[in-house]
């Protein structure tokens, strides 16, 4: 049976990390694992790795103080930045990451919150949170974590968002 072990972000990780995503023409630069590692250890942010029979397959991210308004000011922590590499999908990975995630979350809070993007890249993502109970805050999509009004004019990207909630104690069982 494949091994997968879940651990925290290390020093280590960073280059690695950064070479697989590159290698994929994505933009998530060394600095964007430095800054979530120096993150990590000031407690602003879990950073949850995927190892794969040895093999870095992917990681998640917690912010335990979100910048999407809603959820900042009702201190809901929020999952962040799910990736698992191509070769590693339908595995089971981003569940395992997602369950560690809420799992997490629900020690410390009643509501988990997460966003996922409006394009196609997503639909995956969007169709797993479905299926794991999240459900839209009602607020409609945001841009850049600022929620939009009718009329707003905004480019399709991955700032686009629509945000979801769901209760913390389904993540326990």
């Amino acid at each position: 049976m494949p091994e997968l072990v879940l651990r925290p972000l290390e020093n280590d990780d960073i280059q690695p990390i950064a070479a697989a995503f590159a290698a994929l023409g994505w933009n998530k630069p060394a600095a964007q694992y430095q800054a979530y590692l120096q993150e990590q250890q000031a407690g602003a942010r879990d950073v949850i790795v995927a190892v794969w029979e040895g093999v870095f397959a992917g990681y998640v991210t917690i912010c335990w103080q979100s910048s999407y308004p809603l959820f900042r000011e009702a201190n809901i922590p929020e999952i962040v930045d799910l990736n698992v590499l191509p070769q590693f999908r339908r595995r089971g990975i981003a569940s395992a990451l997602m369950d560690a995630a809420e799992e997490r979350i629900a020690r410390v809070c009643k509501v988990v919150g997460i966003g996922v993007g409006m394009t196609a890249d997503y639909g995956a993502a969007q169709r797993m949170y479905a299926r794991r109970g999240y459900i839209p805050d009602g607020l409609g999509l945001a841009s850049s974590g600022r929620p939009l009004a009718y009329g707003d004019h905004v480019r399709v990207d991955d700032d686009l968002c629509l945000y979801f909630t769901r209760p913390a104690w389904t993540a326990l069982g």
